[in-house]
């Protein structure tokens, strides 16, 4: 990789781009597809990919997902085309031996503390939740990651019976840019890295 990207696209992916609090469209089946396939070739620890998606389109799936959201995430939530539940695998070391070939890396985290699989599962899942926004972004679907709701009642409606147990919501559509709030202010560079 020796050329970067042109003005316009940086704009896309991080300038001009917003938290959307108001969605409009539709989005395929074939569009989640790329979108998956985009997100998936982040890296991760061991290239563990703890990620778990859920994309609530349905009517009968968002109405499963409605009771866990905050009021204020309620109704954006409900008008989205489509929101995406983040999870993480707490099992993700059984896919490793297929996703970590040349190494025994199953091993490295299987019969771990609960807390240690959780920070990494918790930690890829994050990765990979950022990689996901991206993607959207470069598909030219607009993003509204949020984490204004219950994750008992989502892992319970969702993710019963399974080791998955849900990080971050974002709703993806055609955001309003109405609907949305002056960007609030970033550190600068000396207020939050350094060069050593």
């Amino acid at each position: 990789m020796t050329d970067t990207l042109p003005d316009a696209a940086l704009d896309q992916l991080f300038r001009t781009a917003r938290t959307h609090n108001a969605f409009a469209g539709q989005i395929d089946d074939a569009t989640l597809h790329r979108l998956y396939d985009l997100a998936k070739l982040g890296p991760t620890e061991a290239n563990a990919c703890p990620a778990r998606f859920v994309f609530v389109r349905s009517r009968e799936a968002k109405e499963k997902l409605g009771p866990a959201l905050s009021e204020g995430n309620f109704e954006k939530t409900m008008a989205a085309p489509v929101t995406v539940i983040v999870g993480h695998d707490l099992r993700f070391y059984d896919k490793l031996p297929v996703l970590f070939p040349h190494a025994d890396a199953k091993s490295w985290f299987e019969g771990s503390p609960e807390a240690r699989l959780e920070r990494v599962a918790l930690r890829g899942s994050s990765m990979q939740t950022a990689y996901l926004i991206l993607a959207a972004r470069a598909l030219g679907l607009d993003t509204g990651p949020m984490t204004g709701f219950d994750n008992d009642k989502v892992d319970a409606a969702f993710f019963t019976g399974t080791p998955v147990r849900s990080n971050i919501l974002i709703n993806l559509g055609r955001g309003d840019p109405s609907a949305t709030y002056p960007r609030l202010p970033r550190l600068s560079f000396d207020e939050a890295a350094r060069i050593e």
